[in-house]
């Protein structure tokens, strides 16, 4: 696909306005107040990391693994000066209205598995609940992508399944696009310079092992088998490892998570 750069990443309609009316009162914004403001938008977030990777190539020191971070390692002058005008992801697919359906679907399922994540962070008392968040919400950047720049082929890839409910998306994507999207995920997760922790913990093969992994993988496991609502013939096996993981009773568990959910 064309357009793989991070710089040529479009953003949020939402998210363009906010930068336009804060930008207007720069000196009265700091970085907690514009991560807050822009804190739905993956793709914002993904071209922030790799804007400032690039400006910090070949410098070592710590890395931003939060929204927040980065604004305050970059700075919000040279933030404003370098996002002031963006292009808008609704525009892009502006005149393919079912292409960007499928977009504001997956846009929705990352922001309901990183307010899931975000809960379950809260209920095991991790301090790292800014970062659990984000790890969910960019979870599937590429996904995103790959609607804004192949919306055709997303299209018959979404055709395919629907007419074959037993066709895998992996096989889908291959057979399409030509790789599995997790791959280009974590190709450009890589060429991009995305933070480390990021990285780590969208692995899944962490998620026996890592206990932040698993919260991050289990609130996306939820939010892609809910998307279409509680009735999933997956989500008892959802309910049972989320449980186990916040130390909880099944039942409890539940009526938490729809409580998450409808908040």
């Amino acid at each position: 696909m064309a357009g793989l750069e991070a710089s040529s990443l479009p953003i949020l309609r939402n998210s363009r306005e906010t930068i336009e009316d804060l930008g207007q009162s720069e000196d009265a914004v700091d970085a907690r107040m514009l991560a807050d403001a822009l804190a739905g938008d993956p793709l914002l977030a993904v071209k922030v990391y790799a804007h400032l990777a690039e400006l910090r190539r070949g410098r070592e020191g710590t890395e931003a693994e939060t929204l927040r971070q980065a604004l305050v390692m970059l700075g919000i002058g040279p933030f404003f000066r370098a996002f002031g005008a963006q292009a808008c992801a609704e525009d892009t697919l502006a005149e393919q209205p079912e292409a960007l359906s499928g977009f504001e679907a997956v846009l929705e399922r990352g922001r309901r598995a990183a307010r899931f994540a975000l809960a379950f962070a809260v209920q095991r008392m991790d301090h790292d609940t800014a970062l659990l968040y984000e790890c969910a919400l960019l979870h599937d950047f590429a996904e995103l992508l790959a609607w804004l720049r192949a919306p055709a082929l997303m299209l018959e890839i979404a055709r395919r399944q629907h007419a074959d409910s037993g066709l895998r998306s992996a096989a889908a994507q291959i057979a399409l696009l030509g790789i599995r999207v997790s791959d280009l995920q974590q190709a450009l997760m890589q060429a991009w310079r995305l933070p480390r922790t990021l990285v780590m913990l969208a692995d899944a093969n962490l998620e026996a092992t890592n206990t932040q992994a698993r919260t991050v993988l289990l609130a996306i496991r939820l939010a892609r088998h809910t998307a279409q609502g509680w009735n999933n013939a997956a989500l008892d096996d959802d309910v049972r490892d989320i449980a186990a993981l916040l130390h909880m009773a099944p039942g409890p568990t539940l009526a938490l998570l729809q409580d998450v959910d409808e908040s």
